[in-house]
């Protein structure tokens, strides 16, 4: 059978959120014709984000381990609804028997903004440092924008670590202040390119701009995968 195989775990609220939208993307009316789904929640890979900054633990033998998990199941096709992660991507693409999604493309190419356009980044320091999303910006012609990482940087670490903790409409508050400042910038979108950051926009005021939800992405993307291979009727179990 079929599957997409999720590395998930980090964090496990994310990856809720994450399944919860595959679910609601799925063209379904039934049980029968939703999409077979295993997922790999992980929560003790070590913090990405530290590691690329130098300050932390290697999560690659972890990340590496879970793959092989999703390999052992026989997935047809992988995704992680974690940012950072994919700092690794090169490394699991090639541990992976299955194609691997990058989530990084997949909310790029969703943003409705003509070429030049400024796009802020809100992510971890540590996918900040690692530019993924600035090349995949750069790739389709949009202008790449950071936080200041002494002014709004710490607001989008405490929102990322209220999601984490369950603090959630903390997070929006911290996510609130963030777009504030934002709108400052002259910035035509903003990604949510941390996958805890969509949890705290449901508490927050968007100031208008458009936000780009990474795991909405990566859930669209998965969802098109499989339905396009017809994954989600393979098994047509009459209904009783």
């Amino acid at each position: 059978m079929s599957m997409i195989g999720v590395l998930g775990g980090m964090g496990p609220a994310a990856t809720v959120d994450f399944l919860d939208k595959v679910v609601r993307l799925t063209p379904a009316s039934r049980d029968q014709e939703h999409i077979p789904v295993i997922a790999a929640s992980l929560p003790h890979v070590p913090d990405r984000s530290a590691c690329i900054l130098g300050t932390g633990e290697d999560p690659l033998p972890s990340l590496l381990r879970g793959i092989d998990l999703l390999n052992d199941v026989g997935v047809g096709v992988v995704v992680v609804p974690c940012n950072s992660s994919h700092h690794w991507y090169d490394e699991i693409c090639a541990r992976s028997k299955a194609p691997v999604l990058h989530i990084a493309k997949a909310c790029v190419e969703r943003i409705a903004q003509p070429r030049g356009s400024r796009v802020l980044v809100l992510a971890t320091r540590g996918a900040l440092r690692s530019g993924f999303y600035q090349r995949e910006l750069a790739r389709v012609g949009l202008l790449a924008m950071t936080p200041d990482l002494n002014l709004i940087q710490p607001r989008v670490d405490d929102c990322i670590r209220q999601v984490k903790s369950g603090e959630i409409v903390e997070a929006g508050v911290s996510l609130s202040h963030v777009l504030a400042f934002a709108t400052e910038m002259a910035v035509s979108a903003v990604i949510m390119g941390c996958t805890e950051i969509p949890i705290a926009a449901r508490y927050c005021n968007a100031c208008g701009i458009e936000l780009a939800d990474s795991s909405l992405a990566l859930a669209e993307a998965a969802v098109n995968h499989a339905v396009e291979r017809q994954w989600h009727l393979a098994s047509q179990i009459p209904t009783t």
